[in-house]
């Protein structure tokens, strides 16, 4: 899959952009704060209907604008997909797919597989674990429909369920039997969300190590595992037993919501034991394994883009990435960089066509 054209109209810093791209390799090259990283983000954005950076849509309107507007032009397996993202202020976002806008966004997603691999993603390590679900739930969703929609089912039922918990409390009553059923919905979502990302990370870690051990040259040992509850009891034996619990709180305080992943090296948490090189191999490793991952669920080679990638790495794991990326099994390459020559001699090493943005 390719991204051959792009146009930014009122995006966040530029007014108006128009840019053609090279089948292979892309590098925006230039000082902080001049635009390299929103490029970047609006490819993302047209891919998932919403920028990697900033969830609050009308914040991503240039300053004085009234909308913003991104037009991509794709090609996929043979065929053209013209994707239009656009925002009014006040306004709902609208996507279009060759001219005809989606009912619902969830409908888009998996259609351009992207992987994007930023300084941002140290939030995967540092921040709790509504982050890490967010990942995973991210890329099982890019391929299974059902899944995604099991888990805006499930959200639905947890913020109802918190709904009546909190009512409850308010009007000092308590009714068991309209309470058993949300239970009962959430049991019914919440399983098939455990089972799909429990057979999801049997084949992701795998992939996961084989990708660190590459960037690393095999030199430290890393973990990922998946921390749930559900492990040992069923969502309805969980929900039963912490009850008292949720009735103090008013939320509901177990279930497929507060499932975590847990990563390490060499047996300790990478956030605190990892050096800044260490953690920003993990997620690169992280990253890396979802591309392959996703390709191979899709049968399309997704999009690759990597901000400001080179930045805290040494040259042996750079020289790691180079080879990784040269293979045959990436495609199109985004890179954002501050220092052109430095790019440039990393590109150069890669072998194929490329093209400089200087901005």
């Amino acid at each position: 899959m390719l991204l051959r054209q792009l146009s930014l109209i009122n995006y966040k810093n530029f007014e108006s952009k128009e840019l053609t791209f090279d089948a292979k390799i892309n590098c925006f090259v230039g000082d902080n704060g001049i635009g390299k990283t929103n490029i970047l983000d609006s490819i993302y954005h047209l891919s998932f209907g919403k920028s990697y950076f900033n969830p609050v849509s009308s914040q991503n309107i240039r300053h004085g604008s009234d909308f913003f507007m991104i037009d991509g032009t794709f090609e996929k397996e043979g065929r053209e997909e013209k994707i239009v993202c656009s925002l009014k202020k006040n306004n709902k976002k609208i996507i279009k797919r060759n001219g005809k806008a989606y009912d619902r966004f969830a409908d888009h997603i998996g259609l351009l597989p992207l992987v994007i691999i930023s300084p941002a993603d140290r939030d995967l390590i540092i921040e709790g674990s509504d982050t890490r679900r967010k990942f995973i739930d991210g890329v099982i969703s890019q391929s299974d429909k059902s899944y995604l929609q099991n888990l805006m089912n499930y959200n639905k039922v947890v913020s109802q369920r918190n709904a009546l918990l909190k009512y409850f409390a308010a009007n000092r009553t308590f009714n068991k039997d309209t309470l058993a059923v949300y239970n009962e919905q959430m049991n019914t979502y919440g399983t098939e969300i455990f089972k799909k990302r429990t057979s999801f990370l049997e084949a992701f870690i795998p992939i996961f190590q084989e990708q660190y051990k590459s960037i690393t040259g095999n030199t430290e040992d890393v973990s990922l595992s998946y921390d749930s509850k559900l492990k040992d009891d069923d969502l309805l034996t969980l929900l039963n037993k912490n009850l008292d619990k949720d009735r103090a709180l008013q939320y509901t305080s177990v279930g497929v919501h507060k499932d975590d992943l847990s990563f390490e090296i060499s047996h300790h948490p990478i956030k605190k034991f990892g050096s800044q090189g260490q953690q920003k191999s993990f997620l690169i490793a992280l990253k890396f394994a979802q591309f392959h991952f996703m390709k191979s669920q899709s049968g399309t080679t997704p999009i690759l883009i990597l901000d400001d990638i080179f930045d805290k790495l040494d040259e042996h794991r750079v020289s790691h990435i180079i080879t990784l990326v040269n293979d045959e099994n990436f495609g199109q390459i985004f890179i954002s960089d501050t220092h052109a020559d430095r790019t440039e001699s990393v590109v150069k090493k890669i072998h194929q066509s490329y093209k400089i943005f200087k901005l």
